[in-house]
């Protein structure tokens, strides 16, 4: 009944070996690489193009830049706001765990409870640790709380985990908005002072630099940039509320001491059909 990502730790007393699994953190190539390629490519439709034009305009960069910045921080509060870096760099990262090998695990715990009792957990307490969320809710069960009980109180705290990501990404997304119209408001100005100067012809080129290079750059923060770092927190933080909502399901299930076989189907009705687990065959 071994998980195969479990490795040889026996349990004092079993013949059930759990070996719990942290996920393995390493950067997200997907997310570095598409970043630079999309950059790049914009960067080499410019040098190829047979044109001496500068895309390089200070004006137009603290409009949209600074602006973005300053706009977006109206809306959020500062304790949210000193995140923000640590969210950049969470999309920078990604965490490997995969769902089949999580759902393994708790087939083994629930087989571990079932043989030798609720209290028999706790001799796995070491290995727990290793998950801070799986020890507190195998914590609630060897505490004796019930089924509906532990439902309620990992249910808010997964609802609490979603409500902090959805938070962290929504920072990035409303950037995302605001980078866009920050750059028609340059466009705007740069307008502004070229209809203001008709009379002065070598004014012209510069305030039409300012009008067109904001949207330009508008266009690229919002659409290549935040745009997608925010959609990457998304899927980040449904992929993390997806393995909390397999263990709130398994602590629930073995709290009410339900058969392993019917969590088995549990969990796989939470799975993607490609990650569903066969524990028994």
């Amino acid at each position: 009944m071994t998980s195969d990502a479990a490795q040889a730790q026996a349990v004092p007393g079993g013949d059930i070996d759990i070996r719990i699994r942290p996920p393995r953190v390493q950067p997200d190539f997907s997310t570095i690489f598409g970043l630079i390629f999309a950059l790049g490519l914009i960067v080499a439709a410019i040098a190829m193009g047979h044109s001496d034009a500068n895309f390089v305009n200070g004006p137009s960069f603290l409009i949209v830049i600074l602006g973005t910045m300053a706009a977006t921080s109206v809306s959020y509060t500062g304790d949210e706001l000193k995140h923000v870096p640590g969210i950049i760099g969470n999309t920078m990262l990604r965490r490997i765990r995969q769902p089949s090998v999580m759902a393994k695990q708790l087939m083994d715990i629930a087989m571990l409870s079932r043989k030798k009792g609720l209290l028999a957990l706790s001799s796995i307490e070491p290995e727990l640790r290793k998950d801070p969320f799986l020890a507190r809710a195998v914590q609630l069960v060897t505490d004796g709380y019930n089924g509906e009980d532990i439902d309620r109180v990992l249910g808010q705290e997964v609802d609490a985990i979603a409500e902090r990501h959805r938070r962290s990404a929504s920072v990035l997304r409303r950037a995302s908005e605001i980078a866009p119209a920050m750059g028609l408001i340059g466009t705007l100005v740069g307008l502004v002072q070229m209809l203001a100067q008709l009379d002065d012809p070598s004014s012209i080129g510069p305030a039409m630099a300012v009008a067109l290079l904001t949207t330009f750059y508008g266009a690229i923060m919002g659409t290549v940039v935040l745009g997608p770092l925010s959609a990457k927190l998304e899927r980040n933080s449904s992929d993390e509320t997806m393995l909390k909502n397999l263990i709130l399901t398994a602590m629930g299930s073995i709290a009410r001491q339900e058969n392993p076989r019917r969590l088995e189907m549990l969990l796989n009705s939470e799975l993607p059909p490609e990650e569903r687990i066969r524990y028994f065959d």
